[in-house]
C-alpha cells in the first residue's frame, strides 16, 4: 500500500510545523484515543482514502486499544505487539485480521511520527504476522452455466440478478464498483464506463456485449427514472453489497454447486479464465484494476497445477 503521511515532503515551514506540534501537545495530550480521528481524517480528505477504508482503520485501531489499552502513543512497545497477537490468536482471529489490525496501527504511528512529530515506536520494528496464501476458488464452465441457468428471467427480480451476474462476469468488477453504476457511467458504443474502484481510484471497465443486453434488457423493464442502474423494487434506492448474499446463496444450491459461491468468486472466475486463455498478466491487471502487477501474479499466476505440470513437461529441457 502507499507510503501513509509523508507531511514533511509538503510541509514548507518547519517552524509552523514545530509550533503545531508543541500546541497540540498542550492542548490534546497524546493517548491513542484522542488522535485518532485527526489520523482517520486526514486519511480519507488528504489521501482519499474511501470510507470503507477509513472504517476497517477505524475499527481495526479500535481492537488494538480494546485489547492493550488506551496508551500514550509514546509509550507503546514492540512488545505491546506480541501480546497483541497473542490475544487475538487465543481468540480464534485468522491471520488475515491480524495483519489488518497491525497494519493500521502501524500506519497510525507513521502518522504521529511524521505528521504530528510525536516520538513514538519506530513501525519498523513491529513484524507483522505472515499471511497465508489462500487458495483461488473459481468456478469452471459448467458450472457458471448451471449458476445462470438456475436463474431463469420470468421476474423483474430475475432480470436484476441475471444483469447483475452477466455484469461481473463480463466486466471482472468488485460487487461494490458494479453496483455503484449509474445509467450515464455507461457508453453502450465504446462498451465501457468510469467506476470509481477501491482506494477511491478512478478507472475504466470494459463490458462484453452480452452482459450490457441483459442490462439493457432489465433497465427496458424498469418503470422508473432512478440514476442507479441496481435498485430494489418499488421506491428504488441503490442495492448494497448485503443486499447480494441471499440471492447468491439461492442460487448456488439450485444450482447444485458446493464450492464457495460469492460475487468475489465471479471475479476470481474472470481473472482465471484469462489467464487459461492466453491473456497477457499484464492485461488481466487492467481490467482488474490491480495497483501493483504482483498483486494479479500472487493469485492468478499458477492457479491450474494440471496445466502448470504440462508446462513443465513441455518448456523445461536442460
Amino acid at each position: 500500500m502507499v507510503s501513509f503521511f509523508i507531511f514533511m515532503e509538503n510541509c514548507q515551514n518547519v517552524v509552523e510545523c514545530s509550533a503545531f506540534h508543541d500546541t497540540f501537545k498542550a492542548d490534546k495530550g497524546t493517548q491513542m484515543s484522542t488522535l485518532i480521528d485527526g489520523f482517520l481524517e486526514y486519511a480519507q480528505y488528504e489521501l482519499n482514502f474511501s470510507p470503507k477504508s477509513v472504517f476497517k482503520y477505524k475499527e481495526s485501531l479500535k481492537w488494538f486499544i480494546r485489547d492493550i489499552g488506551d496508551k500514550d502513543i509514546g509509550e507503546l512497545t514492540v512488545q505491546d505487539f506480541v501480546r497483541l497477537k497473542r490475544l487475538m490468536i487465543e481468540r480464534g482471529a485468522g491471520q488475515s485480521r491480524i495483519a489488518s489490525v497491525v497494519f493500521a496501527t502501524k500506519s497510525f504511528l507513521n502518522y504521529c511520527r511524521i505528521f504530528l512529530k510525536l516520538s513514538t515506536l519506530d513501525p519498523k520494528q513491529i513484524r507483522p504476522p505472515k499471511r497465508v496464501k489462500r487458495e483461488v476458488i473459481f468456478l469452471t464452465k459448467e458450472e457458471i452455466e448451471a449458476f445462470i441457468d438456475s436463474i431463469g428471467n420470468r421476474t423483474l427480480n430475475d432480470l436484476r440478478f441475471r444483469a447483475i451476474v452477466e455484469t461481473l462476469l463480463g466486466t471482472g468488477m468488485r460487487i461494490s464498483e458494479t453496483l455503484s453504476l449509474n445509467r450515464k457511467d455507461i457508453q453502450w458504443d465504446k462498451k465501457e464506463a468510469k467506476v470509481i474502484g477501491k482506494g477511491n481510484k478512478e478507472r475504466t471497465v470494459f463490458f462484453t456485449q452480452r452482459s450490457l443486453d441483459w442490462i439493457r434488457k432489465y433497465l427496458e423493464h424498469r418503470h422508473d427514472s432512478f440514476e442507479a442502474i441496481f435498485v430494489t423494487n418499488g421506491n428504488p434506492r441503490r442495492l448494497t453489497p448485503s443486499d447480494m448474499w441471499r440471492y447468491f446463496k439461492r442460487h448456488r444450491e439450485k444450482a447444485g454447486i458446493t464450492k464457495k459461491l460469492t460475487p468475489h468468486i465471479l471475479r476470481h472466475t474472470v481473472a482465471t479464465n484469462l489467464v487459461f486463455n492466453g491473456c497477457p498478466i499484464v492485461h488481466v491487471k487492467e481490467i482488474l484494476g490491480h495497483e501493483r502487477l504482483d498483486t494479479t501474479c500472487k493469485y492468478y499466476l499458477g492457479v491450474d497445477k494440471a496445466l502448470a505440470k504440462k508446462a513443465h513437461k513441455e518448456y523445461l529441457n536442460f
